[in-house]
């Protein structure tokens, strides 16, 4: 019987890197995004463009044709980075349209979309948070918000969906150079290039947590080192990050 994946976010980076990885191994993919279809979808590939803000998740899941969905995967997000905003003074629309789209539609579409994954074989859900999401830096408050509470609501789900035999797990990529976020400095110098990863190694990390079955990711694995030591030793984090302030890049479109 052919396995279902929908998968968020694949106009681009993460998201049409695990559109092609899940395709690659037999699964059905129903790709989108907020944009229009990429060049690099393969043309078998269903794709629906879908604002996680403003549209309505039954329209999307109708796709489906009332098919039982085997993994979700909310790949989709947004990186907007206010140039002068502190965590004080973070524009509105950038506290409103990243907590939109990072939480708020990707909850929406959880809700809406879970009643199908109990039906279905793989029974999987996974969400894209990130490693800002354990550890935060200066002038990133609204995004690091975001994903903080998208780890804690997603540790949540995975202990209410057990009993109905949904998998509830996450990927925590570090620096991943997507068009929505470029990492141009970091890739500028051969030192930091060592801490970049790829979309196609966390569209790998994203399989292993759907169909297989694992808790979470770091992507690059070494990234989850930070996450123990903000727990460990916060001083010292605080510290080593106290002269280090988030990149004042301000995408136009997605990071994932």
């Amino acid at each position: 019987m052919i396995r279902t994946a929908l998968v968020t976010g694949a106009g681009g980076g993460i998201g049409l890197a695990t559109a092609i990885r899940l395709a690659a191994d037999g699964i059905h993919v129903l790709a989108t995004d907020v944009k229009p279809r990429p060049a690099d979808l393969p043309d078998d590939m269903d794709y629906v463009p879908f604002d996680l803000i403003g549209g309505h998740p039954a329209d999307l899941l109708d796709k489906l044709g009332g098919a039982a969905l085997d993994y979700l995967v909310n790949a989709a997000g947004v990186a907007l980075f206010d140039r002068d905003g502190s965590a004080l003074d973070t524009d509105e629309t950038v506290w409103s349209v990243t907590l939109g789209v990072n939480l708020h539609g990707l909850r929406h579409l959880t809700t809406a979309a879970v009643p199908l994954l109990r039906r279905g074989q793989g029974k999987s859900i996974v969400n894209v948070a990130s490693t800002a999401g354990r550890v935060s830096r200066a002038n990133s408050g609204a995004y690091s918000a975001s994903k903080f509470a998208l780890i804690g609501w997603t540790d949540a789900l995975s202990l209410e969906e057990a009993p109905h035999g949904v998998h509830v797990g996450m990927v925590l990529p570090g620096f991943v150079p997507t068009e929505g976020f470029p990492q141009t400095e970091l890739r500028q110098k051969a030192l930091t290039r060592l801490i970049l990863s790829s979309p196609e190694k966390v569209a790998d990390a994203i399989y292993e947590v759907g169909p297989g079955g694992r808790s979470e990711r770091y992507v690059p694995r070494p990234y989850a080192l930070a996450a123990y030591l903000r727990v460990l030793a916060p001083r010292l984090v605080r510290r080593v990050l106290g002269g280090g302030a988030a990149s004042t890049f301000t995408p136009a479109t997605p990071r994932r």
